[in-house]
């Protein structure tokens, strides 16, 4: 990958930017014993998809206002649940870089607006540009929220670099037609530790 060729890093939330992996796993296992779903089924589905598609994964017998009610507890259970979200290792570091090369960035997640605003303050993470599920029809793995930051950036979506930590958000950064950088060892145009490490990536390949 020509990482000198970026113009723009539309960032993922969850498992990216904000540690806050135990808190989505914590509300998912309070979720499954409401909702008579075995609590470990939901680890499959809760990282990176919309509530409201990990919902129809997990029960499929419900009805569309049965889902969007489900989906709705599931959220507000993670609301207030902030005692251990925090960014991840090397997150400011790259949001530091991005600032000192002069790359827009923008936050793009499957989390609703009142969920992100939440957590990225518990980061100390404020994006010039947020894209949450509300923004768009159909939440990841489809394309439509990186192709939106794209164009609200006014850059190519060929362009940027989309960063990810999640099978659904890569299959959604490779569709809108960006390269893709991927955490926690999944398979993607590149292959991170972290998001310090994108940071030193970036700056060699501008030097």
């Amino acid at each position: 990958m020509d990482l000198s060729a970026v113009t723009a890093v539309l960032l993922d939330m969850d498992g990216t930017l904000v540690d806050s992996d135990a808190a989505v796993e914590r509300a998912w296992r309070t979720w499954a014993g409401e909702y008579g779903v075995d609590p470990a089924r939901t680890r499959q589905y809760a990282h990176g998809n919309p509530a409201d598609r990990t919902v129809r994964l997990l029960r499929p017998d419900l009805a569309d206002d049965a889902v969007a009610t489900a989906a709705a507890r599931q959220l507000a259970l993670q609301y207030d649940d902030l005692v251990d979200v925090t960014p991840t290792t090397g997150a400011h570091d790259l949001l530091a870089t991005l600032a000192d090369l002069d790359l827009p960035w923008a936050v793009v997640t499957s989390a609703d607006v009142r969920l992100a605003e939440v957590r990225l303050a518990a980061a100390g993470i404020t994006p010039p540009l947020l894209i949450t599920r509300e923004h768009v029809r159909v939440g990841k793995p489809d394309p439509e929220g990186f192709r939106a930051a794209a164009e609200r950036l006014g850059v190519d979506i060929t362009r940027c670099l989309v960063v990810e930590d999640s099978q659904p958000g890569i299959v959604a950064g490779q569709d809108a037609g960006a390269m893709v950088a991927a955490l926690k060892g999944l398979p993607a145009d590149l292959q991170i530790d972290d998001p310090g490490q994108l940071a030193g990536l970036l700056v060699a390949a501008r030097s």
